[in-house]
Formats: structure tokens, sequence, C-alpha cells
């Protein structure tokens, strides 16, 4: 038997990942009684299975790599060894000290956690519930179920690899990137990795750093077909400097294991090949995570599996928003964050319309269309707004003017691979549009660029700006001075 709580809050949050978190963080200063829900580990799927442990392995790998060949800045060093159960207890020892930072902001702000599977029971839409009021159930193991009730829901529970019905997918050794997260044994000899995306090739960054010969197999025509051109091009062409065999419009049809490994039989320009790996990584997507978030019969209306929304995050159930990747829109865990301080913001002004005597401070929502897309490769990849084709496409009269990192003195020195920033602008005007960074704190410099983009600067006015000699920044006054 269920117990139910006498306790109503304003906003239950289901799903404590970057999405769930913050937005919780945010209602609670918007003065909301909230109350955040989470099945597994704080900080979702980001902090415990994607963006954070990623960066982490990523950083230790290339420290090794820049250690082992440190004899090209004047520095020898013998001995060097990359032991991956050392490794895993840094990401491991990351992970904990950013969830007990986050817990300490929930603390402080007075959000109810609860610990167990958030399953919505009521929707509020029946006639005779005159308040709205929603119902919530949480299932934990080991404990008997609470209910507890509520005026809006926000859903942020995130997504789950994204496997494809291959032939000898679940064998030993084909993985996702969840379990090859994990991995603590001797590096592999050989890593296959299916799947030529943002998660394929920072894997593959990963990998290669540690000494793995890599094979990229991408069903699309490019790399990170999804971003620049240029950008899908060029990093290909870094990968396969450093030893990497890639192969795009190659269609796997199986995997099978073998004495050598695990043969991987595959279709490029209408021929069959093979290939043979130690490990297989499937690095094909992600998809939305909704089991269990429903009772029967109560789902809002969803598409290929992800819930659908309005432009405000609302699903087609009054007072139930989506934000994140389980909506589909854009899976990025700093976009899964700002739709949900927008819905946030959505939810406290329909409060305080509905309940008397409440006054909600104003706050600004995020630039919802306006969200910078970054890939952790060595050179590091970023880019924000439009390209030229885009623009283009769009009816813009636009130009860009590209520069090359080999002429930037913080580059030279730390001898960071060849690299470019492109600008995008409107002719006319020279109002900067986009901007697509391939080069050293590509990651850190795109932010730059979407202020820019947001406030709609122009070239002139972005390269009047005074940066420091030596940096990497320097590059943007560069690109933007014509």
């Amino acid at each position: 038997m269920a117990e139910m709580t006498t306790t109503i809050y304003d906003l239950t949050v289901i799903g404590a990942g970057p999405g769930g978190y913050e937005a919780a963080l945010e209602a609670a200063k918007l003065g909301l009684r909230t109350a955040l829900i989470e099945k597994d580990s704080l900080g979702g799927t980001c902090l415990n299975r994607g963006c954070i442990p990623t960066k982490t392995l990523l950083h230790s790998s290339e420290l090794y790599k820049e250690i082992c060949d440190a004899e090209r800045f004047g520095i020898s060093a013998e001995h060097v060894q990359a032991d991956l159960n050392n490794i895993q207890q840094h990401k491991q020892t990351t992970i904990a000290t950013l969830q007990k930072g986050i817990a300490a902001l929930l603390k402080a702000a007075k959000v109810t956690m609860y610990q167990g599977l958030g399953t919505v029971i009521d929707t509020g839409t029946d006639d005779s519930n005159k308040d709205h009021m929603k119902q919530v159930q949480i299932t934990a193991d080991g404990a008997d179920p609470v209910i507890i009730q509520t005026r809006q829901i926000l859903l942020a529970s995130g997504s789950v690899p994204s496997v494809p019905p291959i032939p000898g997918h679940d064998l030993p050794g084909v993985m996702t990137s969840d379990e090859l997260l994990s991995w603590d044994q001797e590096p592999f000899s050989s890593l296959l990795i299916i799947g030529g995306g943002v998660i394929g090739v920072e894997f593959a960054g990963i990998w290669q750093a540690l000494g793995t010969k890599i094979t990229i197999l991408e069903a699309l025509p490019s790399l990170i077909a999804n971003m620049d051109k240029e950008l899908g091009q060029s990093l290909k062409q870094s990968l396969k400097k450093k030893g990497a065999d890639i192969h795009t419009g190659a269609m796997v049809q199986s995997l099978e294991s073998t004495q050598d490994g695990i043969l991987c039989t595959y279709t490029e320009k209408d021929t069959v090949c093979t290939c043979t790996a130690q490990a297989v990584l499937i690095a094909t997507g992600r998809k939305p995570y909704t089991d269990g978030l429903f009772a029967d019969g109560l789902a809002p209306s969803m598409e290929r599996g992800r819930i659908l929304t309005d432009e405000h995050f609302q699903t087609s159930l009054p007072g139930i928003y989506a934000i994140g990747d389980v909506n589909g829109k854009l899976q990025l865990a700093h976009a899964a964050t700002a739709q949900g301080l927008h819905a946030v913001h959505q939810i406290a002004a329909a409060l305080s319309e509905d309940t008397a005597n409440r006054a909600v401070p104003h706050r600004n929502s995020p630039v919802l269309d306006l969200v910078p897309s970054c890939i952790y490769a060595s050179p590091e990849i970023a880019s924000v707004g439009l390209t030229l084709d885009q623009a283009k496409e769009q009816g813009l009269v636009a130009k860009s003017h590209k520069i090359l990192s080999s002429a930037n003195g913080k580059s030279v020195l730390s001898l960071q691979e060849r690299g470019f920033m492109k600008v995008v602008y409107l002719e006319e005007t020279h109002v900067i549009i986009g901007a697509q960074l391939l080069c050293a704190r590509a990651t850190d410099m795109i932010s730059e660029f979407a202020v820019a983009i947001a406030q709609k600067l122009t070239l002139e006015e972005m390269a009047s700006v005074i940066r420091p000699h030596p940096s990497f920044s320097e590059m943007i006054t560069q690109v933007t001075t014509l």
C-alpha cells in the first residue's frame, strides 16, 4: 500500500540530471515548493555516464599522450604508463566531488529529494479533480511506495544508448558508451567504433591517445554530419593522421566472434568488406528514456519514443512539461538546462496567476535558439549559430572569413595541431550570425561568439576588444578583422 504525503508541492521534477536539478534549483529560487526525484545517481547521464566521465578520461588519456611526446618540448620522460584502473578511480572521485556539490546546492535551496522511480499516476485532468492536482508515485527497492501531490510536473528523465538490431550486437566485447566508460583493464589493441558522431569521435580520441588502433564505420557521408562540412573533413584528417582507419558511407551488416577478435561485415560503395577488432563500441546515438514514467493510459502525446512539447516545453497534458533528451529536440546537457530554466519560468508565471497573493520575481530565460555544439576531440571543435551553407539556404546574403591557427603564438608555442577559426556574417551590415572553430580551447572560446550573435554585434565591434597576448583568444580578433 502506497503512503500519501501531506505536503503539496508546487513543482515536482523527475530526473536529476543537468536539466532536472538546475530546474529544481531555479524553481526554489523563484519561491516554489519543489521536489526532485531521481531513481539512480544524482547528476543523471551527464555526470555519471556522459559528459563528465568522458571528458575526465579524455583529459587523462591526452595528458598521457602529451607526457609520452614530451621530447617535443625538450623534456625527457621515461617509463610512462597509463593505468586504467587508477584513471577510473580519478573519474569516480571527480563524479563524487561534483555530486556532493550538487547535493549541497539542493539542500541549501530547500529542494526535497526523493530516491526512487517517479511515476505519474494522476495527471490532474479528470473532471472531478477541480484543483487539477497531480500525483507522482515514488518506488524504491526495499521501501514502501510513496505518493506525493503536486501542482506541476517537469519530466527530465534523459536518454539511454540506442543500439540498432545488428546481428551480434549482444556479443561479449560489444559495448555501448555506458560499458566502455567503466573499462578498467588493459587498453585494447584495437577498437571498432560504429558511428562517427560526437560520441564516436570522442571515444576515438580517448583510446587513440592510449595507443589503441581505431577503426570508425559511419553510415553517413561524413563524420559529425550535422556540423559544418569543413569541421568533419578536418577531424577525419586529424584522426587518420594519428593512425585511425575511417570509412564513411559504410553500413554494418553483422558482428561475429572469431579467434582473432570480433569480425564486422559491412558494405561500402556496394562492396562487401570486413574488419576485425578486439572490442566494438556501438555509438549510434541515444534514445529518450520513458520507462515507468507514466501509469498505463496516462502518457502524453509521443512520437518515435520522444515526448512531444510546445515552444514552452509543455506536453499535451496541461501542467506537465518535458525537457532535455526525453523530448528529443536537442541532446545536449546545456540545452537541457536552458530548456529547464525556460519551463520553470513558465510554470512560475502560471502558478502566480492561479494562486492568490503569490509574487514571483522576474528572471530572464535563456536564448533557446542559440545553443553551442562542442566536440572534445583533439583539436577541439565548437560551433554556434549558422554555417555559411545554412545562411544561404535561409536566403541570407552572407559571407565567411577564415583564419588558420598556425599564426597564433599560443598555438605555435604549445605545438597544437593545425586548426582554424571561421566566422559567418551578413555581407551588408557585418553582423555576426555564426562561427565554427577547430582549434585548442575552441569549447571555451565559442561562448564569445554566442554572446556576439545574441547581441547582434558586428565584426568591427567584436574586433575592437583588446585580448591578451599571447592567448588563443587572439584568433577571435584576427578572424573578425577583414
